[in-house]
């Protein structure tokens, strides 16, 4: 079942995420839906809650994957793998390693505009590679690079909201790694 899962349904629902990766709560728990319903069939697990699920089966939440996209593709940026069409700039610091420098938003802009910078690709992404330690975000190889940041991945909580549960935080990254004191993101001077 799970390997009929990841060849023919998750491939779907992951198809080109870095791009439109959703924010809202309500779409997350939609998109993790097709995950949970699917695990949930699996015999002997039917019982357990999604979270228990994922670890039992040693899968990350849709979210979590989309995520780790998203910043897969910043270190293609940042290497020259792929075109760097949005421009993003990045900065060496000798302590945190390469940062993304996010753009600037007026302070005087709407709300709606706001929410559109905050959903938008190069920050949304830019802050979820901000919280990435040197030893992580200097690596050179896309594969050393892919293993470190699992490594990482593990450390980090990974419970998707879901219907009927409570969790601390959306399970971003960002949200983990703020609440545990992770680094600041960088702005341009």
């Amino acid at each position: 079942m799970l390997q009929l899962y990841k060849s023919l349904i998750r491939c779907r629902a992951e198809y080109c995420s870095p791009l439109w990766s959703p924010t809202k709560i309500t779409d997350i728990q939609l998109i993790e839906t097709v995950q949970r319903q699917f695990t949930r069939r699996i015999h002997g697990l039917g019982d357990m809650n999604y979270w228990d699920r994922l670890k039992e089966l040693k899968l990350k939440s849709l979210q979590r994957r989309r995520e780790r996209y998203s910043i897969i593709h910043i270190w293609k940026l940042l290497h020259g793998v792929c075109p760097n069409d949005i421009k993003m700039e990045f900065k060496e610091h000798p302590h945190l390693g390469f940062k993304v420098l996010l753009p600037t938003l007026n302070r005087q802009s709407s709300n709606a505009a706001k929410t559109c910078y905050d959903n938008s690709f190069a920050v949304r992404a830019g802050r979820l590679w901000n919280t990435l330690p040197k030893d992580v975000n200097t690596k050179k190889t896309l594969e050393s690079f892919k293993a470190a940041l699992e490594v990482f991945l593990e450390t980090i909580p990974d419970m998707p909201p879901t219907p009927g549960y409570s969790t601390p935080n959306s399970n971003s990254i960002i949200d983990w790694c703020n609440q545990r004191g992770g680094p600041q993101m960088v702005r341009r001077p």
